[in-house]
């Protein structure tokens, strides 16, 4: 047992397996959680679930195994069997005679095993640790498991899952163990360079060298309810700095709250979650018609198709809480979502929803800002307005999806980044500033939505787009019409006037190519018929990504560039620059489509049309 294992364990409730009670043989448990009977047979069923206290009993190697694979699934990986004792370690007894007794009480060579396997029919590579030899602790036997699981996933190409139950590095090793975290960390960096998926399963407990290597650096973190993962040992820090805790240190539940864990999964739901992260991120594509981008239909982009509207008007109606949010346009057009959670440092942003799903059939990442209906759903969102925290996680999924190679989707709804005390304090101008950075060489299609209001830098920071489309109804600005109205007019009341002159709805910034296109909404907006105005964004969408999905990694990020490069160039300026540079790139897109729509009335073309052709 390691000191993490023996400090960092809960002192009101033992890692190991319920307790039996009565004669030997006999059919009944003491569980871990509430201390009520359980019957055994009941238990197993029930997968070592407690149905009173939903407490999650441990499982042995083996039992994990067969809950998690398809049954017939399981081919054992080779592995070299290292039997070392580097440094002639002597407790209480030799450190051989620790690994004979705890290879005869378990049956396995050491903490860990490595299989290949399928998992709803999707293939991978798992590496299952087992609490019950020596704490699951990491040693070099552990880290070549680990490391050699690694290597045949990176050879196959297949997805990573790790089940960790451990206490931490393990001390008769010496620094031999310390090196298996560097080891294993190297193992998941391989994986992240090739693009392949990695999902860390976190069980009760994770401490340690396990905690801090790669039960915490997978794409994706899944935590069983009540499993505590940590660095130290709850009583490592009480008895060394005296720090009182709360009751819920380091529980799944405390640290999804704080950002570290994206998932709490029951047992039961485990494998179709890992079902639905593994067929998202195989990149499938099930095909979606290759549509041209075009005038008229899903996406408008003649300002003659658009009618003009009163600015303020458009504010208002950009605001109404019965418009559909983010995550009512994802429940209505995307399947198989699983929301991340977290940007892995601090916290989890409410404001700022994200996670992995198909549109069509197509593998995506969404992310948007979400408000909410209520006035208690606006209160826990934050009122859309998401902090450093939202951005950093937005960035994180970003990065997932150019590591698996899936589109982005980006649905902007919000008055703009939150602009409290404790914002400053995290830093949020350079989470936004990081963020847009970000988005201009994601090497995968990028589209952004403008679905309500867009707010300043706060709606840009997802907006950093390949395509840039707006709602009708929606608007888009540098400033609150309201904001602008008390610094330059001195009065809130001027808001109406402030919007008039901020142009800030579809038909104004269509002209000035700020957006590429405008989706159209019901009679009456999107509040008066959700499921058309999903229907309508459903189609906006698959026409971009048929277009964009094609594109190889160069030209998109070149293009995308070169859509921001030109904002605020004259037209021969533009044209100048862009003769002097190495890649062919499009002149003032804003201002030849002004002109193409004052001049040329029969013969407009989009920014997008434009750009294509200045590229080509």
């Amino acid at each position: 047992m390691t000191i993490e294992a023996t400090l960092g364990a809960s002192s009101s409730r033992d890692p190991g397996t319920a307790s039996t009670k009565g004669s030997a043989g006999s059919s009944w448990l003491l569980c871990g959680g509430c201390n009520t009977m359980i019957y055994g047979r009941r238990f197993d069923r029930a997968a070592r679930v407690c149905a009173d206290c939903g407490w999650h009993a441990p499982l042995t190697a083996d039992g994990r195994l067969e809950q998690l694979l398809d049954p017939g699934s399981r081919r054992d990986i080779d592995v070299l069997a290292i039997d070392g004792d580097p440094l002639g370690f002597v407790d209480s007894r030799p450190y051989p005679d620790r690994l004979r007794a705890a290879r005869a009480a378990t049956g396995l060579h050491d903490a860990a095993l490595a299989v290949h396997g399928t998992i709803e029919g999707n293939p991978v590579v798992v590496v299952v640790m087992d609490f019950r030899f020596l704490g699951g602790s990491l040693g070099a036997a552990v880290g070549e498991v680990f490391t050699r699981g690694a290597e045949v996933a990176l050879r196959e190409r297949t997805p990573l899952i790790t089940v960790t139950a451990s206490g931490g590095a393990r001390m008769q090793e010496g620094a031999i163990a310390l090196m298996q975290m560097a080891k294993t960390s190297q193992a998941l960096g391989q994986l992240d360079e090739a693009g392949i998926l990695t999902v860390s399963i976190i069980t009760d407990p994770t401490f340690g060298g396990v905690a801090a290597s790669f039960a915490t650096l997978a794409d994706v973190i899944i935590a069983e309810p009540g499993a505590r993962l940590g660095f130290a040992g709850r009583r490592v820090i009480e008895q060394t700095i005296r720090q009182v805790l709360p009751a819920d240190f380091q529980t799944a539940e405390f640290l999804r709250t704080h950002g570290v864990v994206d998932i709490i999964s029951p047992r039961r739901d485990l494998r179709p979650t890992l079902g639905r992260l593994l067929s998202v991120s195989s990149r499938r594509d099930d095909g979606i018609p290759r549509q041209p981008l075009r005038a008229g239909g899903a996406i408008l982009t003649k300002i003659a198709d658009l009618p003009e509207r009163d600015s303020w008007e458009s504010v208002r109606t950009a605001r109404r809480l019965g418009r559909p949010s983010t995550l009512d346009y994802i429940d209505m057009i995307l399947e198989d979502f699983t929301e991340l959670r977290g940007d892995r440092m601090s916290a989890d942003c409410p404001a700022l929803v994200a996670g992995l799903g198909r549109l069509d059939g197509v593998p995506v990442a969404v992310i948007g800002t979400q408000k909410g209906h209520t006035a208690d759903e606006l209160r826990h969102r934050n009122f859309g307005m998401p902090t450093p925290s939202g951005y950093r996680k937005s960035a994180r999924v970003m990065r997932l999806a150019a590591k698996l190679g899936l589109p982005v989707i980006t649905l902007i709804d919000t008055a703009g980044a939150y602009p409290g005390m404790e914002a400053e304090e995290q830093a949020q101008a350079v989470a936004i500033a990081e963020n847009l950075r970000l988005m201009a060489s994601l090497a995968v299609p990028v589209v952004a939505v403008v679905t309500g209001e867009g707010g300043s830098g706060g709606a840009l920071a997802l907006a950093f787009a390949d395509r840039v489309l707006m709602c009708e109804n929606a608007v888009y600005s540098v400033i609150s019409a309201e904001g602008c109205a008390s610094i330059l007019w001195k009065d809130p009341a001027a808001a109406p006037r402030a919007a008039a002159a901020l142009r800030v709805n579809s038909r104004e910034l269509l002209r000035l190519g700020i957006v590429d296109g405008v989706i159209p909404e019901p009679d009456g907006g999107a509040d008066a018929d959700p499921a058309a105005a999903a229907s309508a964004l459903r189609a906006a969408l698959r026409i971009c990504l048929a277009e964009l999905t094609p594109l190889d990694q160069m030209t998109l990020v070149t293009r995308r560039r070169t859509r921001f490069r030109q904002f605020g160039v004259p037209t021969a300026a533009a044209n100048a620059t862009d003769s002097d540079s190495d890649t062919s790139t499009p002149s003032d897109a804003a201002g030849e489509h002004a002109a193409a729509t004052d001049d040329q009335p029969g013969h407009e073309q989009s920014p997008h049309e434009q750009t294509v052709e200045a590229h080509r």
